[in-house]
């Protein structure tokens, strides 16, 4: 690290951090900031939990991200009483080898009122390694931070001091570092509030991959393949992707300290982008997750998960044209989106998988999937349609002038559900997924029907021809099952 580069700042308690993107990233007036973060929270559909350790939120302009913000601020109880606030972001101002405590103030200030700042601990830290230090620059006009605070403010019952961590470095010795000093904190004492929006100017429909991606590995809670996946992303090249995620930084932190004891679980409330807010465009966008960790053991919800996503015929309708317009517009390279996203319920942005199959004279002529859904539903059935009639690498290509004989086929698939035993595995209702290692395949439900298999064949071939871990490996893999709900053009005419 920069010699230059203060291991302490001063401060006077008294001292406040004044805002700096109000009226930028959010309100400056208090009314109309209150009741834009009260609305989001209303709207977000998420239920408080008892047990919240930390969440992981955007830090965009409230018009684009307040909403998925929101999701992670609604899973807190509001009467929990922690006793501080760990704000964890990357950093925007100032470059810099290590991680920076902000402790030259005694509060930060927000149009809704002051916020304290744990001074004392702020302290600990810098003497507790010589990655920390305070670096003004760091914090002054940093908005990754700030912009958590109106939601903390009307979302806590009673919002406890804060400790603002900006991280500027990428060093994995450093970083595990910053997290060994953390790990003392992260307890159920305290709540840690990790910054980061995802994906940077890429593509709207190039979001929607490389998010799912990120997404699938943070969900693993794993930093491992939380690395691995933003290698992935990177070694495709994909046009004007700048980063997956601005705050890998403070997430791989988070995923150390969670690798590092304790039953917690990492729960995906949800994903948007830019280009869904009506005031962002499809050409260069930026992604939102929101997630949330829990202590404890995941819950037992298999009652819940086994009830089947339901669609109305209008709905399921629409999904059809929107795959079939999706490969339509790629034949004629109109650019065009194959629907209007504003116009759609709320049941075509729930967050599920879905297979798009096509078939041509009764024979199979594409079809991919997404198992866990990381994107709108819609959306998920855009991409998959645009892969099963361009990518299936089993097929060559869909090619215009066939495509008025093909027939579209859509799988909506429930949550995954771990099973430990055949025995609760049923034949023709649940389709499985097998996971060893680096190794998966997986079934529709429907495949059981068209082939007549006993429930051990199903798993057989599946570990055979899909997994590729001979015919008994599922018996020592990991399994899971799930519903899907199937409809084909010929189903609504």
């Amino acid at each position: 690290m920069a010699t230059h580069i203060s291991q302490s700042c001063s401060h006077n308690t008294a001292d406040r951090r004044m805002p700096a993107v109000a009226g930028q990233f959010y309100s400056a007036s208090a009314d109309t900031l209150a009741d834009d973060v009260d609305g989001f929270l209303k709207s977000a559909g998420v239920s408080p939990a008892t047990d919240v350790r930390a969440i992981i939120v955007p830090h965009a302009g409230y018009v684009f991200s307040g909403a998925m913000a929101a999701k992670a601020y609604m899973r807190i109880n509001p009467a929990q009483r922690y006793k501080r606030v760990f704000l964890l972001g990357p950093s925007h101002k100032a470059a810099f080898d290590g991680a920076s405590v902000n402790s030259q103030f005694g509060a930060y200030a927000t149009p809704l009122g002051d916020v304290a700042v744990d001074l004392d601990v702020c302290e600990s830290l810098l003497r507790a390694d010589s990655v920390f230090c305070c670096l003004p620059k760091a914090h002054d006009a940093e908005h990754c931070l700030e912009v958590q605070l109106p939601f903390l403010q009307r979302r806590l019952d009673k919002v406890p001091p804060i400790v603002p961590i900006i991280i500027g470095t990428q060093d994995i010795n450093k970083l595990e570092r910053v997290a060994k000093a953390l790990q003392p904190y992260f307890t159920a004492d305290n709540l840690f509030v990790i910054s980061s929006d995802f994906s940077h100017y890429p593509r709207y429909t190039d979001a929607l991959d490389v998010d799912g991606i990120t997404g699938r590995a943070i969900e693993k809670a794993s930093l491992t393949e939380f690395i691995a996946a933003l290698n992935d992303n990177a070694s495709r090249h994909i046009s004007n992707l700048y980063t997956s995620a601005c705050g890998q930084s403070p997430i791989a932190v988070l995923l150390m300290m969670m690798g590092n004891g304790g039953a917690l679980t990492m729960e995906h409330l949800g994903y948007c982008n830019s280009g869904d807010s009506p005031y962002g465009d499809h050409d260069g966008v930026v992604g939102y997750h929101a997630f949330a960790v829990t202590g404890g053991k995941a819950k037992d919800n298999a009652t819940e998960n086994d009830t089947a996503f339901s669609l109305t015929a209008d709905e399921k309708r629409t999904l059809l044209s929107i795959a079939r317009r999706t490969i339509e517009n790629e034949l004629n390279g109109s650019g065009l989106q194959p629907c209007d996203t504003a116009q759609l319920d709320d049941a075509l942005k729930a967050r599920c998988g879905a297979f798009v199959t096509l078939t041509s004279d009764g024979r199979l002529r594409g079809c991919i999937g997404n198992l866990v859904g990381y994107r709108p539903l819609y959306a998920t059935v855009m991409a998959m349609a645009k892969s099963a009639a361009f990518e299936d690498p089993r097929f060559y290509p869909v090619r215009k002038d066939e495509l008025d004989g093909i027939k579209i086929e859509i799988s909506v698939l429930s949550p995954l559900r771990r099973i430990s035993s055949i025995d609760e595995f049923q034949l023709g209702r649940h389709g499985l997924f097998i996971v060893k290692g680096a190794s998966s395949g997986t079934f529709l439900p429907q495949v059981a029907g068209e082939t007549g298999w006993t429930k051990e064949e199903f798993f057989g071939h599946c570990s055979r021809d899909k997994a590729g871990l001979g015919w008994d490996g599922w018996r020592d893999a990991e399994l899971y099952v799930y519903e899907a709900e199937v409809f084909g053009e010929d189903d609504l005419k």
